[in-house]
């Protein structure tokens, strides 16, 4: 029997060029590709600022991190840029196993988040 998986996914514009996504539940191999749709999405719309708010996520596999992998490749190739929200250790986490905590943009807010992008 499938095993039904609790997710959700809103996104929340900001302006014209900026989105914040976020997804609730678990991303995995059933629900990565929602979000890597959504992510892939709005750079394919011009969006140049995307923040990804982990924050109300209760777990991340393999094939969550390379949605977001591929998403961050697609905005960075249209000179955007992703920020990930991961305030807690649990979301954080999977990013520092892999060795990409040190190469991602990684905020502990949404708020933190979009002040990256506006830096950048």
């Amino acid at each position: 029997m499938p095993r039904l998986t609790d997710f959700g996914l809103r996104d929340e514009p900001v302006d014209d060029k900026t989105h914040v996504v976020k997804p609730a539940g678990e991303i995995d191999a059933l629900t990565a590709p929602q979000l890597g749709s959504t992510l892939l999405g709005l750079a394919d719309d011009g969006k140049t600022g995307v923040v990804v708010d982990l924050s109300r996520v209760t777990f991340i596999d393999s094939t969550a991190i390379g949605v977001i992998l591929n998403a961050l490749r697609a905005l960075a190739a249209r000179s955007g840029r992703l920020v990930l929200v991961c305030p807690s250790e649990r979301t954080r986490r999977p990013f520092e196993i892999t060795g990409l905590a040190d190469r991602l943009a990684i905020a502990g807010s949404v708020e933190d988040a979009l002040g990256c992008l506006a830096a950048a």
